[in-house]
């Protein structure tokens, strides 16, 4: 049955959890992302789950590997600066092979920053985290459906791939109310039959190990070849991104999460003025959807990157886009949301600078 309510975006993700298989939640109050565990306070119990407010975010991700450990399908919540206390859980569990959601629902910075919404966790969900050799997943979600969806699907990537995914959000999407039609219900017993190499007991089997210290050098490298391996299947199946209006157009705008809903009426605002824009919404952050870029129309020179940052995706774009045209980049920090206007103000300069006799 198709069920539509009106919820506001964090407590979409928690709802979707619960529907996917999630019986597991340990996490730490922060701004702007508690009505996730709020919401799952409540609602874990009913459905004979288990809920933790842990005594911080560091206890936080490690029960999270121990009931990952376990063969439960588990998550945490946080937001930016609890981010960077769970780094070292988060390498400790990429490295088990340990499967986990793991959101960010991100705030401005550096250091505590502002409670309103940013995207200047790209470099840490992307290419940071903890240390070491390893990657995960990264989905950046637009809308109270994507909510909905992307938290399904990353369970369904966490335990496909036995790693840990990272939901990534900001305080403003986070925080809007949006109708909604949420996830069917999964079948419990289907997904915990299939984890073979859980933490269950072994009474009637060989005992299962999960660990990541190596103690010789051999041994370390035939692990991290293995993880790299793995890395490199995810990077080749799991590229998402939309793209709006780009097969005829001159100028494409590229944005992900919050920005690329205010890019999409730039969009129309341009179109509507006889300006050839179109919208390239990255919507998993890692792997990076570089192969849109190479395959891009050859009437598009110039890109125009938004974000909620100093310049980070930006970063990416330029290597995907590499000696095909110009990378133009816009951003605003501390919280702070870019206009319509603003973004139209830039494409206007792009296309008056690409006139013949400009050069």
């Amino acid at each position: 049955m198709v069920e539509k309510v009106l919820l506001k975006n964090n407590e979409v993700i928690a709802e979707a959890a619960i529907r996917a298989g999630c019986r597991f939640f340990s996490g730490y109050p922060i701004t702007p992302q508690n009505e996730i565990p709020e919401y799952l306070a409540k609602r874990l119990p009913e459905e004979g789950g288990v809920f933790i407010q842990s005594e911080s975010e560091v206890a936080a991700i490690n029960m999270l590997a121990g009931a990952s450990s376990a063969g439960i399908r588990a998550m945490t919540s946080t937001s930016s600066p609890g981010m960077s206390l769970m780094a070292e859980g988060i390498s400790f569990m990429a490295t088990a092979e340990l499967p986990a959601l793991i959101v960010n629902i991100s705030r401005a910075g550096p250091g505590d920053g502002d409670i309103k919404g940013s995207q200047g966790d790209y470099f840490q969900a992307t290419k940071g985290h903890g240390h070491g050799d390893y990657r995960v997943i990264v989905l950046a979600p637009c809308s109270g459906r994507e909510f909905a969806e992307l938290t399904v699907l990353a369970f369904d990537l966490a335990d496909r791939y036995r790693s840990p995914v990272v939901l990534l959000g900001d305080g403003y999407i986070g925080q809007m109310i949006e109708p909604v039609i949420l996830p069917e219900r999964v079948e419990l017993p289907s997904l915990n039959k299939k984890k073979k190499w859980a933490l269950t007991g072994a009474m009637n089997r060989r005992a299962n190990q999960i660990k990541t210290c190596s103690f010789t050098p051999e041994e370390a490298e035939a692990v991290g070849l293995r993880l790299q391996k793995k890395f490199k299947l995810i990077a080749k199946r799991e590229k998402r991104c939309e793209t709006h209006l780009i097969e005829d157009a001159d100028v494409a705008i590229v944005a992900f999460g919050i920005v690329s809903r205010i890019v999409k009426s730039v969009v129309n605002m341009a179109r509507g003025k006889g300006l050839k824009v179109g919208l390239i919404r990255p919507v998993t952050l890692w792997p990076f959807p570089n192969m849109v870029f190479e395959d891009l129309p050859a009437t598009i020179q110039n890109l125009l990157v938004v974000e909620l940052n100093a310049g980070q995706m930006v970063e990416d774009v330029r290597l995907a886009f590499e000696y095909r045209g110009n990378v133009f980049f816009h951003g605003r920090v501390g919280g702070m949301l870019p206009t319509t206007k603003d973004i139209f103000t830039e494409i206007e300069k792009i296309h008056d600078e690409s006139k013949p006799g400009k050069r």
